[in-house]
């Protein structure tokens, strides 16, 4: 790796002012995915600043049904709360089967979010539960963050601190995951509020990213069951294609996974 400065943050204060003093610094949180990129050259940041030991960033809280995730959350944290899970256990799922243990002790919420990799599990879960994400300058809806393959709307600098939701009635996660790395070929995350808005999100399968299927939202308004979907068609022309799985097959699959996400749920 190329030579690089690491910094404790000790605050969201301090890891902003940090970051803003650097040439060209990264934020660090689990380092799942920069520091692989590092040791392959394709990308030299000046300076790293370490988020893991910036207490409000981590932790969960319950107040009814409102859930506030600290973003230096880990996945494994997220899995085992006995807190969440009794009011949204669907997300608890979901970071259940995020790659293997390792990577659930060391990876983040908010990193995951952040870099919205196009097969990453969290994102279907903000878009699906209307979450918001809060930074250090503002609050996002999930439905305006998500803007494209690795890209979110994020200014430089910006960091993410926390993610909060109001817990559905009822929800569930599918995916399809790659027997290798864990990610989702396809991962579908359905939701259900106790006014009957329903949102179904999907990830591992769209051309630009995570996106919600509208069709699908439709016919589970008006009847929540897996026998609602079997006329919904799933347009493949905007789904991916690569050495995995072909746009055909993930359109299959979508289908698949949304039917058992709405089952489990």
């Amino acid at each position: 790796m190329y030579e690089t400065h690491y910094h404790r943050a000790s605050s969201i204060q301090d890891a902003v002012k940090l970051k803003q003093a650097a040439e060209e610094g990264k934020y660090l949180a689990g380092g799942m995915t920069l520091i692989p990129t590092m040791k392959q050259r394709l990308a030299a940041p000046t300076d790293l600043v370490d988020l893991r030991h910036v207490a409000e960033m981590r932790g969960i809280k319950v107040t009814g049904k409102t859930v506030r995730i600290g973003a230096a959350t880990t996945h494994s944290e997220v899995a085992s709360s006995a807190e969440l899970a009794a009011v949204c256990p669907a997300i608890c799922g979901l970071a259940s089967h995020i790659g293997d243990p390792h990577v659930r002790h060391m990876g983040t919420i908010g990193g995951s979010i952040a870099n919205n990799d196009p097969a990453a599990d969290y994102p279907s879960a903000m878009l699906a539960l209307d979450a918001t994400i809060v930074t250090d300058r503002r609050e996002i809806a999930a439905g305006d963050f998500f803007t494209g393959l690795f890209e979110t709307a994020l200014e430089d600098g910006e960091l993410v601190t926390a993610i909060t939701f109001e817990a559905p009635a009822k929800a569930a996660y599918q995916k399809f995951a790659n027997p290798a790395s864990r990610y989702a070929m396809a991962g579908v995350f359905v939701a259900r509020r106790d006014n009957g808005d329903v949102r179904v999100a999907v990830t591992g399968a769209g051309s630009n990213g995570v996106f919600r299927h509208r069709d699908m939202e439709a016919a589970l308004s008006s009847n929540w069951s897996p026998d609602a979907l079997a006329s919904v068609t799933v347009d493949a022309s905007d789904l991916l294609s690569d050495i995995h799985a072909d746009a055909t097959y993930r359109a299959n699959l979508v289908k698949v996974m949304a039917k058992r996400a709405v089952a489990a749920a």
